[in-house]
């Protein structure tokens, strides 16, 4: 080698510098893919994320194969620039070399290739998955050979190199996804997303009517006040009951009574014959069962009671889509929470109103995980029922009540504390 002329071993020693970079922005590459999308575009017929599958199936055999090419490399490409260092400077050339060769491996063979393959990694590594497939096979005795050896030390300190990483997703981190998929989900679907993601930790008690706010057909009222509720009813369904929405008869769909109405031949025997059977739901249902539950009992509303059976109220299917897509209308205005902006800043919040409805409307985060009503918040952080003008101040939150009766809280003042910043709550 020493008699090779010194211009064939500059060339050469480019050809192995462009070999280093190849093999490491190969590696950059491949490992930087996204799988999900790799994946997607498999299905697609994209050839190159095809072969890219194929190679990432096993990556002990991709990382053997481009280590023994990029080690073989800088292995030739250091003799090589040795023998030229001596050829120009003699026995300093050895010194220079290294500290040439070094610097040149770590520019153009290792940080530019590296940097460009993770910044661009499907550009990168689909081109070279073709070269990288036609190397495995040629190099394929050696790097058996050596993940042989590589497993059996694995093996020797208690790993199990058989045993692959999942690449499944936890609710968390889908919530995340979607959350950083910027400009390419808009806002309005990144909710929607998100809304189906959080049916699994939110539960019926959390968004029914509470049975203080059900609009229902009460059989002990005269018939001339029942046909006056029907007539006048904004609901498509309601709960038939006597005297209490425990005795609850049946639901009544007003597309069953509408020709009787119109002929005014209704009776509340006439009345009870059209209710169908009520269907009752367990308080603590999460939302995404009760979905599937609506859709194989081929029902719409629900009622909800305790574990001693005693009702608490209703839920819809309304209720439930509109965890996921925002609210359809505004129609049933007793559902949202009745806030009512001061001039001085503060706000006058009724106490039946949700906590997760006042953090959806103002961007709070009030604690959720107990008590469902602003009232019940106030009520448990006292443990007793307050009086009229007690100020108490919950997280970043002050609040004062202005009016309570009937052993609730009825009205309360409420306005994010000096020197706190209130951040959006993560409610739905």
């Amino acid at each position: 080698m020493e008699n090779l002329h010194p211009g064939f071993l500059v060339g050469l020693l480019v050809f192995l510098l462009l070999c280093s970079a190849f093999f490491s922005s190969s590696e950059t590459g491949m490992l930087s893919l996204n799988r999900y999308r790799l994946r997607h575009q498999a299905k697609e017929g994209h050839r190159g994320a095809k072969r890219a599958i194929d190679l990432l199936s096993r990556p002990d055999r991709l990382l053997g194969t481009i280590l023994v090419g990029n080690n073989f490399v800088n292995i030739l490409a250091s003799s090589i620039a040795t023998v030229l260092a001596m050829q120009l400077w003699g026995e300093a050339g050895i010194a220079i070399a290294t500290i040439g060769l070094t610097i040149l491996l770590l520019i153009f063979g290792e940080i530019t290739p590296k940097t460009l393959a993770a910044l661009r990694p499907e550009a990168i590594a689909y081109p070279v998955s073709l070269p990288l497939s036609l190397l495995q096979k040629v190099l394929y005795p050696l790097v058996a050979m050596l993940g042989w050896i590589s497993n059996g030390m694995l093996r020797l300190i208690g790993v199990d190199p058989s045993k692959k990483g999942t690449d499944s997703l936890s609710t968390e981190e889908l919530r995340s996804v979607v959350r950083e998929s910027g400009s390419d989900l808009p806002m309005n679907r990144q909710s929607m997303l998100l809304g189906i993601l959080d049916l699994e930790r939110v539960t019926v008690d959390d968004i029914m009517i509470p049975r203080n706010e059900v609009a229902g057909i009460d059989l002990e009222d005269d018939l001339e006040v029942i046909v006056g509720q029907l007539r006048t009813t904004p609901h498509t369904r309601l709960p038939v009951f006597h005297k209490d929405i425990n005795q609850i008869e049946g639901i009544v769909h007003m597309r069953q009574i509408a020709r009787l109405l119109s002929h005014d031949q209704l009776t509340k025997e006439s009345l009870l014959q059209a209710c169908n059977e009520p269907y009752f739901v367990p308080e603590n249902t999460p939302l995404s069962t009760q979905l599937l539950n609506f859709q194989k009992q081929k029902r719409r509303i629900g009622i909800v009671v305790d574990e001693y059976g005693d009702v608490l109220g209703i839920v819809t299917l309304e209720d439930i889509l509109e965890e996921i897509v925002g609210e359809f209308s505004n129609q049933d205005a007793l559902r949202s929470p009745d806030i009512h902006p001061q001039d001085d800043g503060t706000l006058v919040i009724d106490g039946a109103a949700y906590l997760r409805e006042i953090n959806r409307a103002l961007g709070w985060q009030l604690p959720c995980d107990g008590p469902k009503t602003l009232n019940g918040l106030i009520t448990e952080a006292l443990e007793q029922i307050p009086d009229s003008g007690i100020c108490l101040q919950i997280g970043l939150y002050r609040l004062e009540i202005l009016q309570a009766a009937d052993n609730r809280v009825k009205s309360v003042r409420a306005w994010v504390a000096e020197g706190s910043q209130a951040t959006p709550a993560d409610e739905r």
